[in-house]
């Protein structure tokens, strides 16, 4: 997901992309805790990715108030 397509995005979608992205971390770290995880570089990813929506949340929010 890049920054560009975020910031297209409202608030109220990026907290549900949020929690998505927070839900597919926990499947993934659930499936590298029983040694299931094949793609593990998936779990990097899902990390940055969340680091990035929380970070145009963060920005959204200081250009309103």
């Amino acid at each position: 997901m890049k920054q560009s397509e975020l910031q297209g995005m409202s608030l109220a979608e990026c907290r549900q992309r949020l929690d998505q992205l927070l839900e597919e971390q926990f499947k993934l770290r659930m499936q590298h805790g029983t040694g299931q995880l094949g793609n593990t570089a998936r779990l990097r990813g899902v990390r940055r990715d969340i680091a990035r929506v929380r970070t145009v949340m963060t920005a959204m929010a200081r250009s309103e108030g």
